[in-house]
């Protein structure tokens, strides 16, 4: 089985491992009480604020970050490289957006491919190579193409109703004997949600590393480009405080937050596991240095 579809089946997995535990929680709630009417509530809830978040994620995304849209005479180079890739995908090209930041980064956002956009950093405009950012371009085309904004999206909502599912357990007198166990499902339930968002997360970021490869052909370019944003993170962090930043960052090439150790909450593989994956996808590709 190839990476790719592995990965695929791992999101679903992880899909699959939320919605039980939104049901245990469900079911110890609805067992106490006698009544499922807050489930319903929450997961009502839920499901609307991440519709609401989903529609509007290219505006919200690119307000985080201040982005401007790319004149097309100023940047014909990258718009030429966009509308390549895209047409080699098959697929419609995306609005490309500038983000005026010194830290070498990107992004894709939108809620399908005919409503998706691409967001470069000046930072990452002047410090990449053409062919680097080529490879970075696949990337993010690959994010909007695998659908991977609804896959998020999903997450999201799972994990914002399982959390406020697990509220009412710290409230739940139906049986006091069971406060104990209550109170440890009320803390250990969005952990365990905010686990698995941080895999799913992690996951995508991989298949479009992957798949991003396939379509521009050139895995090395990819690590190359991964190498140096890495290093212009640590010389240029975004500031880890603002929480405008922290709503786009898990859609970033690269966590734009210095100093940040490898963790299961991280959004981002590690690095270094990135570019060996992609030199080994090289190898496959019968590339070398």
């Amino acid at each position: 089985m190839q990476r790719a579809t592995r990965n695929r089946t791992k999101t679903w997995f992880l899909f699959a491992l939320m919605l039980g535990i939104l049901v245990a929680i469900g079911g110890v709630i609805s067992g106490s009480t006698g009544n499922g009417m807050w489930i319903i509530l929450f997961t009502g809830i839920g499901l609307v604020t991440t519709a609401v978040t989903y529609w509007n994620s290219d505006k919200i995304a690119l307000r985080s970050m201040q982005a401007y849209p790319a004149d097309p005479q100023q940047f014909k180079g990258l718009y030429d490289m966009v509308y390549d890739l895209a047409q080699k995908a098959g697929e419609p090209a995306p609005r490309i957006y500038i983000a005026p930041t010194h830290q070498p980064n990107a992004f894709a956002t939108g809620r399908n491919p005919e409503n998706a956009a691409i967001c470069f950093t000046e930072g990452i405009m002047h410090l990449l190579t053409p062919r680097e950012l080529r490879a970075v371009t696949g990337h993010e085309l690959m994010h909007v193409y695998n659908r991977d904004i609804l896959t998020s999206s999903v997450a999201a909502a799972l994990g914002t109703i399982i959390q406020g599912v697990a509220y009412m357990l710290m409230f739940n007198r139906g049986n006091n004997s069971n406060a104990l166990l209550n109170l440890l499902g009320a803390i250990l339930a969005p952990l365990a949600a905010g686990l698995i968002q941080a895999g799913i997360s992690r996951d995508r970021e991989t298949s479009a590393d992957h798949d991003g490869a396939l379509l521009t052909g050139d895995p090395l370019a990819l690590a190359s480009a991964l190498q140096k944003i890495s290093g212009g993170v640590q010389r240029h962090p975004m500031p880890a405080e603002d929480h405008r930043v922290k709503s786009a960052s898990h859609m970033m090439i690269a966590n734009p937050f210095a100093g940040r150790v490898r963790n299961w909450f991280s959004t981002h593989p590690a690095m270094e596991d990135r570019v060996e994956r992609l030199t080994q996808q090289a190898r496959d590709m019968g590339q070398s240095r």
